[in-house]
């Protein structure tokens, strides 16, 4: 793919102010109430620990059903998200249910591992009944410059993918510059991304607001160019409503009030699912 001298076209004052501007408008409590509960529908509800075993997936998928309440409006969250040893048993204590099962792979969460054996991870969790995968780039390619790597790379596990719905996780804490979180979320969304998403949550910067403006712009662009709609995933550290409603209220001036639903935004979360739900039913 090439890139040339692509640069993200605000500047980091630009980005503050826009921001500002999008979050200035003060919202009244239905208002906040009616979005946070599109939010929850929205989440992949994630477990991702090295402690994971078969008894507590089954008893967090469990709890993730229970956690509905119809009378006021809270409905199921969009996914539960597993390692791919257990997208079998998740799938298995998910069925009959609209809730999807997404399987972090390729070479989660740091991509440093032989591209064909992240290919093969991709293909096990495929073949285990992923509805979703949630992938990494190579950031090291990327800061190299070796962006026909990354989008090569990319490409193969679309291929793998086919029909189930492919997450590119930009890890933006790793990349170092707006400009690269741009050229990044182009190259993802080039390769076939269905979202894009800021981060594994794994390192100390997760996401960021001025990282979802520049996804959103990139995603912007190509559905005025293409047409195409391409998700936005915020992940890594959104822990409080609060935080949650403004990565919302972003991805709503990009895509518009209209397109915000679980097909094109979601929110990457674990502690947010409890808080969020508590607050809704309370």
């Amino acid at each position: 793919m090439k890139i040339n001298n692509i640069h993200f076209p605000f500047t980091d004052e630009e980005i503050e102010l826009k921001l500002a501007a999008i979050l200035s408008h003060k919202l009244s409590e239905n208002e906040i109430n009616d979005k946070l509960k599109i939010i929850y529908s929205c989440i992949d509800n994630t477990t991702l620990e090295g402690a994971d075993n078969d008894s507590k997936i089954s008893k967090f998928c469990s709890d993730t059903l229970l956690a509905v309440d119809k009378q006021k409006g809270v409905a199921n969250v969009a996914s539960v998200c597993v390692y791919p040893t257990f997208v079998a048993l998740a799938k298995k204590c998910l069925q009959g249910t609209d809730v999807k099962v997404a399987s972090v792979a390729g070479g989660f969460p740091s991509a440093q591992m032989p591209l064909a054996l992240r290919l093969d991870e991709v293909k096990y969790a495929v073949n285990e009944g992923a509805d979703e995968i949630d992938t990494v780039i190579s950031r090291g390619w990327l800061l190299e410059g070796k962006y026909d790597d990354v989008y090569n790379e990319l490409v193969g596990i679309r291929n793998i993918c086919n029909n189930v719905k492919l997450k590119v996780i930009l890890e933006t804490g790793e990349l170092q510059t707006i400009d690269n979180i741009y050229i990044a979320s182009k190259i993802a969304i080039a390769a076939g991304a269905d979202f894009i998403k800021t981060s594994t949550g794994k390192i100390a910067v997760g996401a960021t607001k001025n990282a979802a403006f520049a996804m959103l712009t990139a995603i912007s662009e190509e559905m005025k160019n293409t047409g195409k709609k391409i998700g936005f995933k915020a992940a890594g550290g959104i822990s409080t409503p609060i935080q949650a409603l403004d990565y919302f209220r972003i991805a709503e001036y990009f895509l518009g009030n209209e397109n915000i639903d679980n097909k094109c935004f979601r929110i990457g979360a674990s502690r947010l699912t409890k808080t969020l739900y508590e607050q809704l039913t309370r």
